[in-house]
């Protein structure tokens, strides 16, 4: 295919329109010298429902990387509605990184569906985890020790909440550097970008709004999206979940996201610090609470876990993303990554708290510190067990309450 035959690169939702099977997301060549990509275009929206009960489901599945997202298709016989009518799977884990090649079949258990934006209809996407042959979860395997901590009794009876802010990179495919920069160059400072409109200002908002819409369609709770500070860079917000549906939400979301930007022909970057120098590093603060923060006299539970994730300031550092030390700098909106602080409003510190909480004396606070390539099975999960399942002891509690300020 010749770059003659790309007119121009939209991104298109299903034009029939018709059919409960329209939500479709997808970049199409608007003009074409030859008849090829509309006869393609033609298959791609095909609604199948008419003709067979059969449906199609992507397995998705995380990688050796801890990062990586793969997926596979496979025909399914009739609609599903829930993990457990579904079959169970394998894949190659040597050509993933995660199994030797002399024993390389790992076993893929669908654990949560969506529906398919790409393919519509009753087609679905399977977020599933891995697990050897004999039924154990492999090292990758983060959302296990997740379910195992979200099932814990104290973590029910506390129906602990999360709001996910993951924030993204789109790069220019070959060169590797951000949409809208000059290649080899830097536009200007930043300031005008965040939330920003206008060709000179906003870098990706097709992609931004295609990866909305998509994921409402899906069944994700997508709550919002933003341009970020830096250009080039987007944040969109999941939440709020309970428990596990975060981390499957969002490990979702940003596999619907990989394929749009595959489709828009633009690379996906979750690095902490794509660009150094004097520009934002990208990072997925998460919002967390509990039923008693949410109740009345929940400020002083806010401030109890405060104290407990300070003490355990190292574990959560060392399981929030890899290359965090580039971005938690003290500079650019974050903490420095050694120390650990808190504070009302301060987008500065480790853990914000909001002003409508301190207000209330009841609400959430914000854990600043994970970067935007975090496992959210990983942080989630270590949140709840440092808060609700983790005692320090008496001693350890008052001296980091007396460091904290905090009066608990």
């Amino acid at each position: 295919m010749t770059s003659k035959m790309w007119s121009s690169l939209l991104l298109k939702q299903n034009k029939k329109g018709t059919t409960k099977s329209s939500g479709k997301f997808r970049v199409y060549a608007l003009k074409s010298e030859n008849s090829t990509i509309n006869r393609l275009e033609n298959l791609l929206d095909m609604d199948i429902t008419p003709y067979t009960d059969k449906i199609i489901a992507e397995y998705i599945w995380i990688g050796g990387s801890g990062t990586d997202l793969r997926s596979k298709s496979r025909t399914i016989s009739k609609p599903v509605k829930h993990p457990s009518e579904l079959p169970k799977w394998n894949y190659d884990g040597s050509s993933t990184g995660q199994a030797p090649g002399e024993d390389s079949e790992v076993i893929l258990y669908p654990q949560a569906i969506f529906k398919d934006p790409f393919r519509g209809g009753n087609n679905i996407l399977v977020i599933c985890d891995t697990y050897t042959p004999a039924g154990e979860p492999i090292p990758t395997n983060k959302r296990h020790r997740a379910a195992e901590i979200f099932s814990n009794p104290k973590v029910v009876a506390e129906v602990p909440w999360y709001g996910i802010e993951q924030e993204y990179t789109l790069l220019q495919t070959g060169v590797k550097w951000p949409l809208g920069w000059p290649v080899g160059g830097y536009p200007g400072p930043q300031g005008p970008y965040y939330c920003g409109a206008g060709a000179d200002k906003s870098f990706g908002r097709d992609i931004s709004d295609a990866h909305y819409k998509a994921c409402l369609y899906a069944g994700i709770n997508i709550s919002g999206t933003n341009g970020e500070v830096m250009p080039g860079q987007w944040e969109f917000q999941v939440g709020p979940s309970v428990g596990i549906e975060a981390g499957d939400h969002v490990w979702c979301a940003r596999y619907i996201l990989e394929r749009i930007t595959e489709q828009a022909g633009v690379v996906l970057s979750v690095d902490p610090k794509p660009i150094e120098g004097d520009w934002n590093g990208a990072g997925c603060h998460t919002n967390f609470s509990t039923k008693s923060m949410r109740d009345e006299g929940g400020f002083e539970v806010i401030k109890k876990a405060i104290l407990n994730l300070s003490l355990r300031h190292k574990e959560h550092i060392s399981a929030y993303g890899e290359g965090n030390e580039r971005r938690l700098t003290g500079k650019h909106e974050t903490a420095d990554i050694n120390t650990f602080s808190w504070g009302v409003a301060n987008r500065g510190c480790s853990i914000r708290v909001g002003r409508d909480t301190e207000k209330q004396g009841k609400g959430y606070l914000e854990d600043r510190r994970p970067a935007s390539n975090m496992d959210p099975y990983i942080v989630t999960s270590l949140l709840a067990e440092s808060t609700l399942l983790w005692e320090p002891t008496l001693e350890a509690e008052a001296l980091a309450a007396q460091k904290l300020a905090l009066n608990v």
